[in-house]
């Protein structure tokens, strides 16, 4: 049983090794690095934490996609979120965050269909008709998101926020790396595909 149960944690350990490094050249921290695109994708998280203070990592989102927009590295912005109840709303509330930050709406494209990292990727370029652009959104989640837009042929970069005023929760590091475990079964497995599709809606 040990030897099994080690074994299994190898392979876990190994598929997390490779997300991390076959994606780690793409991975940016300063914009100035950036080459630029038409679109930036701002993957979605809850504006605030269960305890109802503000999330750092989402404002870090924010901030980011309004500097690069500001700098000219981008020219649009998709905002893509979970909206499954009327009570829970990432885009909008993104949408919201980004015109407090002095961005206009016309700049800003909802897709509520970005239940998951994987739907997201994938929407931004079938439904949105990007096949490069950045990626908006924390290192230890940028590294799921880039294996799953490379697996896609896409050309994607990720963009990762000034560090937290807070560190990342052991909880969300130990769900990530869970997390890059099913998208390589999602992926080479069971052929996973977004929920939600639709028409061609290009930016």
């Amino acid at each position: 049983m040990f030897v099994s149960l080690g074994f299994g944690f190898l392979v876990i350990l190994s598929l997390n090794v490779w997300i991390l490094v076959s994606t780690s050249d793409q991975i940016f921290k300063e914009e100035i690095l950036l080459s630029p695109q038409r679109v930036g994708l701002v993957l979605g998280t809850s504006r605030f934490t269960a305890q109802g203070e503000k999330n750092e990592f989402f404002e870090e989102r924010m901030n980011a996609a309004a500097k690069l927009f500001e700098l000219g590295i981008i020219d649009h912005i998709l905002v893509s979120g979970d909206n499954r109840s009327i009570y829970y709303n990432e885009p909008r509330d993104m949408l919201n965050a980004l015109l407090e930050r002095g961005i206009a709406q016309s700049e800003v494209t909802l897709d509520y269909a970005g239940l998951r990292t994987l739907d997201s990727v994938v929407r931004c370029a079938q439904i949105f008709g990007q096949s490069s652009f950045i990626i908006i959104t924390q290192e230890f989640h940028l590294h799921r998101a880039l294996f799953i837009a490379n697996y896609h042929g896409l050309n994607a970069y990720g963009f990762s926020p000034k560090s937290s005023k807070v560190s990342v929760p052991t909880k969300v590091r130990i769900r990530e790396f869970i997390a890059r475990v099913l998208a390589v079964l999602d992926l080479y497995v069971w052929n996973k595909k977004p929920e939600i599709m639709g028409k061609l809606k290009p930016i």
